[in-house]
């Protein structure tokens, strides 16, 4: 549900009787781990944090700081408190984000909200269920031992029955959440496990869900902003100091109570009617500074190396195995991911109603605690006089502008004494999202005679920071010095068990606005992983799944996973593809394969999901048309709460992830980024996905891992394996478009 007053209505609650509620007492919000995005803060609220309510009237509310970015996490948790509490789906009510109302729980990335956030929730709703118990045991003189509970109702061998509900009416009940609460086994869950409905389709479906761009309020104004010319940028002195003049005059013909608000860089219009708005964005007149131009970015693993780095080992063990026998083979290579974006199908949106002492900001971010200190640095006020209604927006998949146009909003309506709406244009939503980072890999390694791995040496390059507040860097209140987060380190270790290794980690600051988006470095750094011990599987005369599965040896789930997979698809060991011999109509065929598990968080981190591809393509050996005929994915979520759920997560993943290994790449002039629109960027159409067949580990005995990004790891790599076993040549660079295949093959053949 959606509070449309989270503070009012979280304070009635806190003092409302007939209510059961589990708190938390108010905490300062733990600072980020060093490198690990986040924002420090001193705020400490005067009010419990609330995790689950039940009341008289027939809930159960349960409230979680993440937020549901279209990844179903709402049904999901509400699985795991309806199961844990013994009550229908249907009484269930999930607040999810709203910065009044939620536990402060940290941003909603790296797929965490099942697989740690979900956790305290869980015991939340045990706990009410066991308080509601024992309220019961003691009216009727029994033990807890006695009582069983169905529906919501406790009922005793006896003959005694009464509700939830009817136990709590006219009372009040409040405890802290204990860390030992006995949450269910397995077992005996009867919700979890079991797909179920997305709670929120219908109301999509029938076009009656209220998204952040839905929004409106009493007396509210209409907002655009005008970007300087440095598209996309977010280092250098000149950011926030370009701004010659602004002609406030040359928009007054338009109507005549438009508003111009002007600060450092930042300049933005603000009219009672939006056309208006976006005509005098269009039509005011500027001047802006030359800017020094933007680094020739057309070779990227050169524009890497070129930047200042800091070299961070994360594992080193050559002196740990002096004795190795000398490699068979050595292969070096290097690896190259492009920038990509977001590309969010809606621009990002956002109203802000700034009065004396209180604000509030109706948002689709997905950090909303978060975004709430930087707006308090914005405004001035204390974060206890902010307050962000969270809504749910156009998919984001990381870090696009949903935070920025709150500062937008929230600044016009500073200065100007009204409620504003503001929404980015989509070029403005293109140029300036921090985008997904390029990605810079090399890779050394070896194996003996007999085709065992020895040597593995990896050094991966991630210019990226987490996107500061657009609008503090343009209005110069925040210096747009470099920075860079410890964030290049995502799953930088290698799966396979290469018996002398060397890690390292360069971070650096960014080249562009760029920060995270799915699957982060993880991404990138297994395109390496995976085509490197592809390459060596061949070298070893091996079966490229075989060969995955015997270095796999120290984790049996991953074994298990690929040979499901293979199964799955009909894997014939020692069956190469065309390598490069056409059929008779001038078409290759390959099929490839890959594994990873996406780890996450401040290294060493924590494994989500492990996930396995094998992919079967047809490429043109003319025109380099890439043809994607069949795909197996499976994964292993260990307890999936809603089977269904994760299906549909791994179809999203799937579809995403081909379309940046194959099409995606962001491109830049002199100013910045150069792609404003959809023509000029190019993502994957319907027509082109392929059958997608889902293989779905039957873990439910195991505890939850992320589904949200898992998926997407391989499938980079997965693809350029298919393309060697079609074309008998490897690519080392994403996107793998038309082009540069046809290029590949024409060089091939000279």
């Amino acid at each position: 549900m959606t509070y449309l007053a989270p503070r009012s209505e979280q304070q009635s609650l806190l003092a409302s009787t007939g209510t059961l509620l589990v708190l938390r007492a108010p905490v300062v919000p733990p600072a980020p781990a060093a490198g690990q995005p986040g924002v420090v803060s001193a705020y400490l609220q005067d009010y419990d944090d609330v995790f689950v309510a039940v009341s008289e009237q027939g809930w159960v509310r349960a409230f979680c700081g993440h937020v549901d970015l279209g990844t179903g996490i709402q049904t999901a948790l509400a699985q795991i408190v309806a199961d844990e509490m013994d009550v229908p789906m249907s009484v269930v009510q999930m607040v999810l984000g709203h910065t009044d109302a939620s536990p402060n729980q940290g941003p909603t990335i790296a797929s965490a909200s099942i697989q740690i956030t979900a956790q305290p929730l869980r015991r939340a709703a045990a706990q009410a269920r066991h308080m509601l118990v024992a309220l019961a045991a003691d009216m009727w003189h029994l033990t807890a031992a006695d009582l069983s509970v169905q529906e919501g109702r406790i009922a005793s061998a006896h003959g005694h029955a009464v509700d939830y509900w009817t136990l709590l009416a006219g009372k009040q009940y409040r405890a802290y959440l204990q860390d030992e609460v006995q949450t269910k086994a397995a077992k005996n869950l009867k919700l979890v496990g079991r797909s179920q409905p997305r709670v929120d389709i219908p109301a999509k479906a029938l076009g009656r869900f209220i998204y952040v761009h839905d929004m409106r309020v009493p007396g509210m104004w209409h907002g655009r902003v005008v970007r300087p010319p440095y598209v996309g940028r977010d280092t250098g002195a000149f950011i926030g100091h370009s701004l010659v003049a602004v002609d406030s005059a040359s928009v007054s013909h338009i109507c005549p109570d438009i508003k111009v608000v002007v600060q450092g860089d930042f300049v933005g219009v603000v009219a009672r009617r939006e056309e208006h708005a976006i005509r005098a964005a269009r039509e005011l007149k500027i001047t802006w500074k030359p800017v020094a131009p933007l680094e020739d970015l057309q070779d990227l693993e050169a524009a890497i190396r070129r930047q200042p780095m800091s070299e961070r080992i994360l594992q080193d063990n050559r002196g740990e195995h002096p004795d190795l026998p000398p490699a068979g083979i050595d292969i070096k290579r290097t690896y190259v991911w492009p920038y990509q974006m977001h590309a969010s199908i809606g621009p990002s949106c956002a109203v802000a109603d700034y009065q004396p002492g209180h604000v509030r900001v109706w948002s689709g971010s997905q950090n909303p605690h978060m975004l709430r200190v930087h707006l308090s640095q914005l405004s001035g006020l204390d974060e206890a006089q902010i307050e962000i209604i969270r809504l749910q927006a156009a998919g984001c998949y990381g870090r696009n502008c949903a935070d920025d146009v709150c500062g937008d909003a929230l600044l016009l309506s500073q200065q100007t004494g009204v409620p504003v709406r503001v929404q980015l244009s989509r070029e403005q939503e293109h140029g300036w999202e921090p985008k997904g980072a390029a990605q810079l890999m090399d890779v050394q390694g070896s194996i003996d005679a007999q085709g065992n791995l020895l040597d593995y040496d990896f050094s991966t390059h991630y210019p990226s920071n987490d996107g500061p507040l657009l609008a503090l860097l343009l209005t110069g209140q925040e210096p747009a010095l470099p920075r860079s987060l410890q964030m290049g380190d995502r799953t930088a270790v290698p799966p396979y068990g290469y018996r002398r290794q060397k890690i390292v980690c360069n971070d650096m600051a960014t080249i562009v606005r760029a920060s995270w988006l799915r699957g982060v470095s993880a991404l990138p750094n297994s395109f390496a992983h995976d085509c490197f011990i592809d390459e060596l599987a061949f070298e070893a005369q091996a079966d490229p799944l075989a060969f995955r599965v015997k270095n796999l040896a120290a984790d049996t789930r991953a074994q298990a996973l690929l040979l499901a997979v293979g199964e799955r698809a009909h894997w014939q060991p020692g069956r190469p593809g065309s390598r490069g011999s056409p059929d008779k109509d001038g078409w290759l065929h390959g099929r490839g394969v890959a594994y990873a598990r996406y780890i996450h968080s401040k290294f060493p981190g924590f494994g989500a999901a492990w996930s396995a591809w094998i992919i079967d393509i047809s490429v043109n050996a003319r025109s380099g048309e890439i043809r994607l005929n069949h795909i197996v994915v499976g994964q292993d979520t260990g307890q999936m709460v809603n089977p269904a759920g994760v299906r549909h997560q791994l179809h999203g993943n799937v579809i995403q992830a081909l379309s940046r290994a194959l099409y995606e790449q962001v491109g830049f002039d002199a100013n910045g980024t150069v792609q404003a629109e959809w023509g000029a960027y190019k993502i994957i159409d319907f027509t082109a996905i392929p059958p997608i067949d889902v293989v779905l580990m039957d873990r439910q005995d195991e505890p939850p891992m992320g589904a949200g990004e898992s998926a997407s790891v391989p499938c980079a790599s997965a693809v350029a394996n298919a393309l060697f076993d079609a074309c008998g040549l490897r690519f080392y660079q994403a996107p793998f478009t038309s082009q540069t295949v046809r290029e590949a093959l024409q060089r091939a053949s000279l």
